[in-house]
């Protein structure tokens, strides 16, 4: 894994003022890539390019970058891995009548093998894997972005005056001399909204995230202008000719094509040049790539998991038990509160632009801790979103398809209605109601819940109705200065009738909003801040599709959710070692708060403070404040979004 940055400035026609200014850049992703990192430039186009390297295929200086293809056409700074590159060299070799004269064995020199062979379109379509990189075609003089299917790998760019920049993270932006970007206001609407930054929008205005999926090609021969990106592989495309050819064999077949697909995805991503373990947190996900990838290792694997002594947060012990049964050489680290408090200030250092997804701390910890013994690792990502983990797949389209039976009329009274009674009444009410009936099985948070649905029955499409279940904040409170509404991530853009079925609809936006803008951002900042680089198995891009062929029946089966998938995980882990209620990966938000983080947090959300940034509307903030610490509402996660913009502000900007 890498760091990439780099511009075109048609003010620095000088080799020495281009690789001066690059250089700059580049070391600000160091922790991205500390093993080398090097410049190139061509000052007849005023171009530079920039890259930290983190060696992961072919140590040796045949790997370095920028690097230059064999007929010198083209130049590539690149970040990310391709999995397939070993097929595909074989097939150039095979294509050529013998073995190439290849430099090296890395996959950067293979990529450019491919692209020269076919060209960027159809070497696109045949990379599996994660990456984003910047490519320099000297013949045609075009420069071409590019970033992977899902969005594993981040890439920002964007117009500074003349001048056109791009990075893998925002730090290296700010330090080009003709960076000045203000706050992009929806941006921060969206991050209050849903804990990251969505593409291709960025906390800076006319600085953009290039999508997942998409390349930007920029021709030198013509005004330097910023273009529109070009989508080369559809999420929604690939999800819709997969529901057209749906699996016709049995629930066991099933079982038997996911685990054949899984070992191969898992032994693509064992594939390196150095050490490499898992992350095993002890729950279906990470139990099963750790399963397959004991079981198709010749020796025993890595395992690292962290835990905490609150017993409401730890599942170090039921992962240690899984280790245990695998044979793995097991790594745990139990993490006192202060230890978890001390990375809450490191934050805004980590992560370049503000991110709120408060599981960044113990993700960023156990990554610091795995980072001792191996350079890579695998974890389970993905796997809520393609085999139907979440609570809310089980019981959204049975309240969307109420909500349609309702005239419309009555369920935006209905609604109202219900939103005008204080959480705390329903809460009473609901408890005295509901408690023979539900002991032992105790629901949390009721008041909250049946807010929460007064507010659902009043949205007018499916659509919105799943945008209001996820965002943090009303419209009409507008916590952002300067906007009347608060933007609507593009993931909520799809066709009433894209999908028959609420369920896969809320899969399918997760899986390219939650997935792709909060996960896989939070995954990559945390282990990249320590030079780790994870890949995620249930990603690949046979796995997702194969997935999006099954019946919702085979991912929630009898109430069960991902019940294909802890089929898989059987065969490798007894099933009393993994049944028990989904945990997740959280930090007592609420108590800290109103705890040790309260002084630090009363700092950042002082009044006048807000007032004079400009940024955040001082009063609705204030009464979040006040209800959270008087124990009145829990506001802990909405008001963690804003804490982390004010400390980014704070270090970043101020």
């Amino acid at each position: 894994m890498c760091g990439i940055a780099g511009f075109i400035d048609p003010t620095l026609p000088h080799t020495e003022s281009l690789e001066d200014t690059v250089r700059r850049m580049t070391d600000t992703l160091l922790h991205r890539g500390p093993d080398d990192n090097g410049v190139w430039s061509d000052a007849a186009m005023g171009l530079a390019f920039g890259h930290a390297r983190l060696s992961i295929q072919d140590l040796s200086p045949a790997g370095f970058q920028p690097m230059v293809s064999a007929s010198g056409r083209y130049v590539i700074v690149y970040n990310g891995e391709v999995y397939n590159f070993r097929e595909l060299r074989e097939e150039l070799d095979t294509a050529t009548g013998g073995p190439r004269n290849w430099r090296g064995h890395s996959d950067t020199e293979v990529m450019l093998a491919c692209i020269e062979r076919w060209g960027l379109d159809r070497a696109l379509e045949q990379f599996n894997g994660m990456f984003a990189f910047a490519l320099w075609d000297r013949e045609e003089k075009l420069l071409h972005l590019v970033r992977d299917r899902l969005g594993k790998k981040p890439l920002y760019y964007g117009m500074c005056g003349n001048r056109f920049l791009f990075a893998s993270e925002l730090s290296a932006l700010r330090r080009h001399p003709a960076f000045d970007a203000a706050i992009d206001r929806d941006g921060l609407a969206l991050l209050l909204n849903h804990d990251a930054i969505p593409a291709p929008f960025s906390i800076f205005e006319g600085v953009h995230k290039l999508p997942a999926g998409c390349r930007v090609t920029l021709n030198l021969t013509q005004s330097l202008s910023l273009p529109e990106p070009r989508r080369y592989w559809s999420a929604l495309d690939t999800v819709q000719e997969a529901l057209a050819t749906p699996w016709d064999g049995s629930f066991d077949a099933a079982v038997d094509r996911l685990d054949a697909l899984l070992r191969e995805s898992v032994k693509r991503r064992m594939v390196a040049d150095v050490p490499l373990g898992v992350f095993l947190s002890g729950g279906i996900d990470s139990s099963t790539i750790a399963g397959i990838m004991s079981a198709v290792s010749p020796e025993s694997i890595k395992t690292f998991s962290i835990g905490f002594s609150d017993g409401h947060y730890n599942e170090a012990q039921h992962a240690k038990k899984i280790a245990r049964h695998l044979g793995t050489d097991h790594t745990e680290l139990y993490v006192t509160e202060q230890d978890a408090l001390d990375v809450v200030r490191d934050l805004p250092r980590l992560y370049a632009e503000p991110f709120a997804d408060s599981s960044q701390i113990p993700t960023y910890l156990v990554s610091k801790m795995a980072r001792q013994k191996v350079t890579v690792v695998l974890s389970g990502d993905g796997g809520d979103e393609l085999f139907g983990g979440y609570e809310h797949y089980r019981w959204f389209p049975a309240l969307a398809k109420g909500r349609g039976c309702l005239p419309p009329n009555l369920r935006r009274t209905l609604g109202r209605a219900i939103t005008r009674v204080p959480p705390r009444f329903w809460e009473s009410v609901l408890s005295c109601l509901l408690l023979n009936a539900l002991r032992p099985r105790r629901i949390t948070r009721l008041g909250e819940k049946m807010n929460s649905l007064g507010h659902l029955l009043q949205q007018e499409s499916t659509n919105r109705m799943y945008h209001c279940l996820l965002a943090r904040w009303r419209d009409r409170e507008r916590p952002v200065t300067g906007l009347a509404t608060m933007p609507v991530p593009q993931a909520f853009d799809l066709p009433e009738n894209a999908f028959t079925d609420a369920a896969q609809r809320c899969m399918f936006t997760d899986s390219v909003l939650y997935l792709a803008e909060d996960i896989l951002t939070k995954v990559d900042r945390a282990s990249m801040a320590v030079s780790l680089e994870a890949r995620v198995p249930l990603l690949d891009p046979a796995v997702y599709a194969f997935a999006w062929r099954l019946p919702q029946a085979f991912k929630i089966r009898d109430g069960v959710s991902k019940a294909i998938l802890r089929q898989v995980l059987y065969r490798y882990v007894p099933q009393d070692l993994v049944e028990r209620p989904k945990m997740g990966f959280s930090v007592p938000l609420a108590q800290w708060l109103r705890g040790p983080l309260k002084d630090w947090a009363a700092d950042l959300l002082e009044p006048t403070r807000l007032r004079q940034e400009g940024y955040l509307n001082s009063t609705v903030i204030g009464k979040k404040w006040k209800q959270h610490l008087r124990g009145e509402r829990d506001w802990a996660s909405l008001l963690w979004n804003v804490l982390m913009f004010q400390a980014w502000l704070r270090k970043t900007v101020s």
